[in-house]
């Protein structure tokens, strides 16, 4: 159950000064704005908090949300743009590494992190000037939280673009701020705090609290190869963490169950974006994952994006043990999966019948196998573009049949606007990430072998039934019995994480910090091209030293100047 509105978008902060006057009426406040002395309650920092929150599900437009779906998902080869060429253009060229110093998601997802921020610093600047009756505890709590969320919105910095401008609460607004300075130093920083100073257990579900902060800093900390550190507060986190209410953290027996919003908040939960359908607003129900339903008919009704790619849905390939192909061989004729390319929604088709991981039928809408609970997919007639795209549909964050009216909003132009979560950290994320750091630091591997074990046997024990009741496909999922040397069990981990993990925004960065990033997506570019000759791939490369990050918007250094602001290599 959510318990806290985290998702409803606040007033704007303003802080004003009054400048005193021998005429009364000049005193008054101007209308439709906040005192700083109103602010300063307990009730305003609390909302100003809420504001940083809310930028968790983004702002203008699909691109800037916490999911990453085009940043993280699409870039890293899990998911083609999907739909037509036409249809949001504007992310063709973040589709084949080609991405313009002025392009609009770019900026987007830039400025959606910095509101993030600016909202933080603005909390954490009222506390500072809080009001005589605000506890001290409040303070302490409130501003762990803000110091969380600041962290967070840097980290995704971070992530997609290198190094940016870092700002503070005690920032003048005036100086330029250049983007010379390593940001993990003050995302640590930030995290660290929020983990030794934010409660165990929050009185509104959707809060950080000590183990989501210490699950967020111990992933900052793996990304910098700070593994053994890490795998200290992952096993803290593990041992000890406990949702926002006090249960203690664990997988949920169904897989499909941590992306339906009647399962939200649950103890796989470790931080999520809050979304709520029928609130009077669309933006509080995930508005940057409308696009990514099935096009033409099921649940949305549109717009087709977000499909999978056939890699991915190649990799969940098992062998006769049901372990995955990890030497890539998953692409190989023999191995592919089948699929309906190509085949008229009228015509006969039969499903692939080798063994697969049962994740690829939770997380791939394919013709013929049921689509949660709206039937079978029906192939062509729910896609939008077929040789642009592909035969796939997504299906991780969809709403069911059954879940019409509660888990989705139907009062705009398509019903695709939902009340799932976005799980930013899921415990089965923190096994696997405590599994890996485990490896790095050259520690137990029968130990990483049980974390990732626990994610497979979760995985093994959720099949996608048909209507009667039997397994949908041929699921056989091995258990690991040992692992013969560090980089057998490196490579285990990494392909559990693809498994595991995909859709949700995590491959791109997955493979910037393994470094393989080149590698990896020119292999796919070339594989992906073969199917969609003439389309989103034609001509694409992966270049290194270059399109690990983003460009530094064109605008931010029209602003700041060239002189202060750096473009990043390539640009």
């Amino acid at each position: 159950m959510k318990n806290i509105k985290l998702y409803v978008l606040p007033f704007l902060i303003i802080l004003i000064s009054v400048t005193a006057c021998k005429d009364d009426f000049l005193d008054e406040a101007p209308k439709q704005s906040l005192s700083s002395n109103e602010l300063s309650s307990l009730a305003g920092i609390e909302g100003s908090l809420i504001a940083s929150y809310s930028m968790l599900l983004g702002r203008d437009g699909f691109y800037s949300d916490a999911s990453n779906w085009l940043w993280g998902s699409i870039r890293g080869g899990e998911a083609n743009k999907g739909t037509d060429p036409g249809d949001q253009s504007v992310a063709n060229p973040v589709v084949a590494y080609n991405v313009p110093t002025n392009n609009g998601p770019t900026l987007s997802k830039y400025r959606a992190c910095y509101e993030g921020i600016a909202r933080a610093n603005a909390t954490l600047g009222l506390i500072a000037v809080a009001q005589e009756g605000v506890p001290d505890d409040a303070k302490v709590r409130i501003g762990a939280e803000a110091r969380f969320l600041r962290g967070y919105y840097y980290f995704e910095l971070k992530k997609n673009f290198n190094n940016t401008p870092y700002i503070d609460e005690s920032w003048d607004e005036v100086t330029p701020v250049s983007n010379t300075t390593d940001l993990y130093v003050p995302i640590e920083a930030d995290l660290k705090y929020a983990y030794e100073n934010l409660p165990e257990m929050m009185a509104d579900a959707g809060r950080a609290n000590k183990w989501a902060a210490g699950a967020m800093y111990a992933k900052a900390l793996l990304f910098q190869g700070k593994n053994s550190e890490a795998l200290a507060v992952f096993n803290k986190v593990i041992a000890d963490g406990v949702t926002a209410n006090g249960t203690p953290y664990g997988l949920l027996d169904n897989y499909a169950d941590a992306f339906r919003s009647l399962t939200d908040n649950s103890k796989e939960s470790v931080f999520a974006s809050q979304a709520a359908a029928n609130t009077g607003t669309i933006q509080n129900a995930n508005p940057a994952l409308v696009l990514n339903f099935p096009n033409g008919g099921g649940p949305g009704g549109c717009c087709g994006f977000f499909q999978p790619s056939f890699d991915m849905v190649n990799s969940f390939r098992t062998d006769g043990n049901g372990f995955p192909l990890v030497d890539g061989s998953y692409n190989d004729a023999g191995n592919a999966v089948a699929n309906d390319m190509g085949i008229e929604a009228a015509d006969p088709f039969t499903p692939d019948a080798g063994n697969l991981d049962p994740r690829i039928d939770h997380s791939v809408g394919r013709r013929g196998l049921p689509y949660l609970d709206w039937g079978d997919h029906p192939g062509k007639t729910w896609i939008r573009n077929q040789p642009y795209a592909g035969p796939y549909a997504p299906k991780k964050f969809i709403y069911y049949q059954g879940g019409i009216g509660v888990e989705n909003d139907g009062s705009s132009w398509t019903p695709g606007y939902t009340a799932v979560n976005y799980n930013i950290i899921r415990f089965a994320d923190v096994l696997l990430m405590a599994a890996e750091a485990e490896i790095e630091s050259n520690g137990d591997l029968d130990r990483a072998k049980d974390l990732i074990n626990q994610v497979r046997q979760r995985a093994m024990d959720s099949p996608v039934l048909t209507a009667g009741g039997t397994p949908a496909a041929n699921y056989v999922i091995g258990m690991y019995a040992s692992f013969g040397s560090q980089e057998e069990a490196r490579q285990a981990l990494r392909f559990e994480r693809r498994m595991e993990l995909s859709g949700e925004g995590h491959r791109m960065y997955d493979l910037n910090r393994w470094g393989i990033s080149t590698t990896e997506l020119n292999a796919f570019l070339a594989h992906e091209d073969a199917f969609l000759g003439g389309g989103p791939y034609q001509g694409a490369s992966f270049d290194a030293g270059k399109d690990e990050f983003l460009p530094i918007p064109q605008d931010e250094i029209d602003l700041i100047g060239a002189d202060v602001l750096k473009q990043n290599p390539g640009y």
